[in-house]
């Protein structure tokens, strides 16, 4: 299976790329392959109509739309910004569905999660991004949120939290006997 993992921040420091980053391990079967990226290797400009007009798509969209073509499985850990998505995805999301004739996500499956340091763990993201995902194209199999950040992850460990990375695991294997049935469908 060919898994694509990214965080839904442009933070250098971002909480949520530590956490796909972790989850994407879960995913190291033999025969996968993960590719984690950082939305700020493909710079962009602010998203208008007017600097489309100027300059068109950037080459950085279509380099990010490859990756998602490649993909199996994407898995996005989404950062909240006020109760939103972080201006860094949110932009890249516009710019990708301005391509004539494409959704976002081209049909893809999805594991969605979010984390924050705060008690509620990114879930306004979550379900903002879990209701919009379908029209973009985006096959959510499951969601994770992860309060609490600094209490419940630590680097190498991952989720430290029993009660929460039992949760976790336990979508993990949902989603890969999702993911086998349907490729196993397609094949």
């Amino acid at each position: 299976m060919k898994i694509l993992a990214f965080a839904g921040s442009n933070s250098s420091a971002s909480i949520n790329k530590k956490l796909v980053s972790s989850v994407s391990r879960y995913y190291k079967e033999a025969e996968d392959i993960i590719e984690i990226v950082d939305l700020n290797d493909f710079p962009l400009p602010l998203f208008s109509k007017q600097v489309e007009e100027e300059i068109g798509i950037p080459q950085e969209v279509h380099n990010f739309v490859s990756k998602i073509d490649w993909a199996d499985l994407i898995l996005i850990s989404l950062a909240e910004n006020n109760g939103n998505y972080n201006v860094g995805y949110k932009n890249l999301i516009d710019w990708i569905s301005r391509i004539p004739k494409r959704k976002i996500y081209a049909e893809k499956s999805i594991f969605l999660m979010a984390t924050s340091p705060g008690a509620r763990g990114g879930q306004s993201v979550l379900g903002i991004a879990t209701a919009r995902m379908p029209f973009d194209g985006g096959d959510v199999l499951d969601t994770f949120s992860l309060p609490s950040f600094n209490d419940n992850f630590e680097e190498g460990k991952g989720v430290v939290n029993m009660l929460l990375r039992s949760q976790l695991e336990a979508k993990v294997r949902k989603t890969k006997r999702t993911m086998a049935e349907k490729l196993q469908n397609n094949s």
